[in-house]
């Protein structure tokens, strides 16, 4: 009788062949090549097959352990079963490879809000410096409208052999006198404060706190006025401009414990000519550094804010609360000196209340 084996045997062999090499890819090919190559040459069907199809089992096991991922995909660690979720500092500063989002991105920075009310129980009509001791006064009213925009951006990650990420922060606080008609709504003050920073993460326990991140930094705020004073009459009203400036570097170091964040942020003002200086004696009002506290509460949040040299200091403390998805109401509560730069040495009592776009963390 004749055999069917040298008529299906051979179209047969080169279509399991075809279909290894279509499906491997050409990673593996010349390996999986001469693994075929060896099961063609099999004389016995039965044998042959067994070989084509452990040769197949194997490559099916091989690709089932590979991860799915195209070329050029950057894929996120996945966190192992039972681990810790980030934390709030860790998410927001990128402190563990899994929340690293690479450079030149916009993130948020400071709380970033808008007060359509604000008042005050002493408005600062005459701001004054041992500079500009002479008294320019304008009808400020006691209520107005405040915002603060606020953002971040990493220039670069990974510095100093992976323990460094150079940062570039921008806020501005404007205080706009919306309600005062009689001097055309103007802005009474706003302050711009561009700043630079490295930021080192850290763990190590004090005090039962973990400490999360250090970083020292470059601060520049100023008001954007111009010298001298010039006062311009118009409906009998004096306006004035007033120039306020000050650089400080700082280092600020970050603790965590379950929903509370602590921030402590020493500073030392950089040295100007007396005779440039617009606010000489700003660090008897504003002191040497601060120390703010975050509280999280299911979606609420509260900060409070404190400073303090000699008789001077600040406190400030704030409360966001949710309203709808996106949105969050806010209330600010500021007593001391120092909440604008045109007002670093005059103390008040200030509530403001609106929303909140942006929160600590």
């Amino acid at each position: 009788m004749k055999t069917t084996r040298n008529s299906t045997g051979p179209w047969f062999t080169r279509f399991v062949f075809a279909v290894c090499l279509v499906s491997i890819g050409p990673a593996g090919l010349a390996a999986e090549h001469a693994e075929a190559t060896a099961c063609a040459a099999i004389p016995s069907d039965r044998e042959r097959l067994e070989c084509y199809d452990a040769l197949a089992g194997r490559r099916k096991a091989k690709r089932a352990a590979e991860p799915l991922q195209q070329p050029g995909m950057v894929t996120s660690p996945i966190p192992a079963l039972g681990a810790a979720p980030p934390t709030a500092l860790s998410v927001r500063w990128e402190l563990d490879p899994e929340t690293k989002r690479g450079s030149w991105a916009i993130r948020p920075y400071e709380p970033v809000f808008l007060l359509p009310w604000r008042r005050t129980d002493r408005p600062n009509d005459s701001p004054q410096s041992p500079l500009h001791p002479l008294s320019a006064t304008a009808p400020f009213e006691n209520k107005e409208a405040e915002f603060q925009l606020s953002l971040k951006i990493k220039a670069a990650e990974n510095l100093f052999s992976g323990h460094a990420d150079l940062w570039l922060g921008y806020t501005q606080q404007s205080q706009w006198q919306i309600y005062n008609g009689d001097i055309s709504e103007p802005f009474r003050e706003t302050d711009y404060m561009p700043e630079v920073f490295l930021l080192f993460p850290t763990r190590y326990h004090l005090f039962g706190l973990t400490g999360r991140f250090a970083r020292l930094g470059l601060l520049h705020k100023s008001n954007g006025r111009g010298d001298p004073l010039t006062p311009a009459a118009s409906k009998n009203i004096v306006a004035y401009t007033l120039s306020r400036s000050w650089n400080r570097v700082y280092a600020q170091f970050g603790f965590e414990r379950g929903n509370l964040t602590l921030l402590v942020r020493p500073w030392y003002r950089l040295h100007e000519d007396p005779a440039d200086d617009d606010n000489p004696d700003i660090i008897r009002y504003m002191g040497h550094g601060d120390v703010t506290a975050i509280y999280q509460w299911d979606q609420q949040e509260f900060s409070l804010l404190a400073r303090r040299n000699g008789g001077y200091g600040a406190v400030q403390g704030t409360w966001s609360f949710p309203i709808q998805k996106r949105l969050k109401g806010y209330v600010k509560l500021f007593s001391g000196y120092g909440e604008t730069l045109i007002d670093y040495n005059w103390s008040q009592t200030t509530v403001g209340v609106g929303i909140l776009l942006v929160d600590w963390q």
